[in-house]
């Protein structure tokens, strides 16, 4: 398994741990749609635009390198890329939060409701690609692109960490690092805690430029951004605000007519969706490009597919149905598949559409008897 693949599948394993812990010890409910819009909300199409951004970074490294940090001893090299970029998330962080197009690229994230690790790898479709520019220089100072890669890399992990809801205080490392409880606080919708606490890793650069908080006991933590349309498809949550931001008419996501299904089966399939795209990910320049091709379209159908689903949409559901069916079945045989990983993924989907496809019958049966 390939390094990538095998982050992604630590994280997952991290976040449904944190999840029936939350459940088991501390008694609260799983939030599943929450959840699985935040696993799936774009990491098959992020994984191609965050392959863009280092493509565009070595771009620039190539043709605009002032070969300034690259002439360093490499301990002078990694300390230097790891502040730098610290500096440079505050400051993308911050203008995605004052800057309105910029915005509504972010606003995705702050649109969750519970904070739990899952909610730290939610993003809107655009994230990586909008970050960019904020790390432009790094590559015009001569910062390496195994350097930046891995330091980027390491910052994010930290990030991931601080949306945990099961640390309250981390003790000294509260004074000047980003912990949880400072995170909560830039997540939180109360007056005082509203654009503050930007830092991915280290509190210096808020604390520097005035925009530190720390978090207070006598306030109650509340997340997401009042006033919000929301969808908990991928589709609509990654482009409605740049709907609002263009004055376009705003679809109706909303009707009487909801098709219903338990939270825990949009759950299970979340999970077994984003487990192909660890498959996904680990096969990355070892398989054809046009396996890998049906690979990604059929995931990316399937995100949206299931976000319609927890929309209350029967389209959704229908489209969830034939995926799951007709994926497994294609692949299997198609590519001869032996390996056991993707075969028990590919077998779960399986099994997952045709439980799917029991409710969408029943439920236009039970329809059908009722009109008559």
């Amino acid at each position: 398994m390939n390094m990538f693949a095998l982050s992604f599948l630590l994280m997952l394993a991290c976040v449904l741990g944190e999840l029936l812990y939350l459940k088991f010890a501390r008694q609260q409910t799983i939030p599943w749609k929450d959840v699985v819009f935040n696993l799936d909300s774009g990491h098959i199409l992020m994984w191609i635009f965050r392959g863009v951004e280092t493509a565009a970074f070595g771009f620039v490294l190539a043709h605009l390198n002032l070969h300034w940090v690259d002439q360093w001893h490499p301990l002078l090299q990694w300390a230097f890329a790891f502040v730098a970029w610290d500096l440079c998330f505050y400051w993308m962080h911050r203008m995605h939060h004052k800057l309105s197009f910029l915005w509504a690229v972010h606003v995705v994230h702050h649109q969750g409701e519970h904070f739990n690790l899952s909610l730290g790898i939610r993003n809107s479709w655009y994230s990586s690609l909008s970050n960019f520019p904020f790390v432009a220089i790094l590559a015009v100072l001569g910062v390496p692109l195994e350097i930046f890669v891995m330091v980027s890399s390491f910052h994010y992990s930290v990030q991931f960490y601080n949306h945990n809801a099961i640390v309250g205080k981390s003790g000294f490392l509260d004074k000047f690092m980003v912990t949880p409880s400072s995170h909560r606080v830039h997540h939180g919708i109360d007056p005082l805690y509203i654009n503050k606490n930007f830092g991915g890793t280290l509190l210096l650069w808020d604390k520097l430029f005035g925009t530190f908080q720390p978090e207070r006991d006598d306030i109650e933590m509340v997340y997401g951004v009042p006033g919000s349309v929301r969808s908990d498809n991928p589709f609509w949550a990654s482009n409605l605000p740049y709907f609002r931001y263009f004055k376009w008419p705003l679809p109706s996501l909303h009707n009487s007519k909801k098709f219903t299904v338990p939270d825990f089966f949009i759950g299970s399939g979340g999970v077994i969706l984003f487990g192909l795209v660890i498959y996904y990910v680990n096969r990355q320049g070892s398989a054809a490009a046009v396996q890998q091709g049906i690979l990604f379209c059929a995931i990316f159908l399937a995100t949206i597919a299931i976000g319609g689903l927890s929309d209350g949409r029967r389209w959704g559901a229908v489209c969830w149905v034939l995926i799951a069916l007709a994926l497994p079945i294609f692949y299997v045989a198609y590519y001869a598949v032996r390996d056991p990983a993707p075969l028990v993924l590919m077998a779960l989907l399986l099994l997952h559409g045709i439980d799917g496809l029991r409710r969408l019958l029943s439920t236009t049966i039970h329809t059908s008897e009722n009109l008559a």
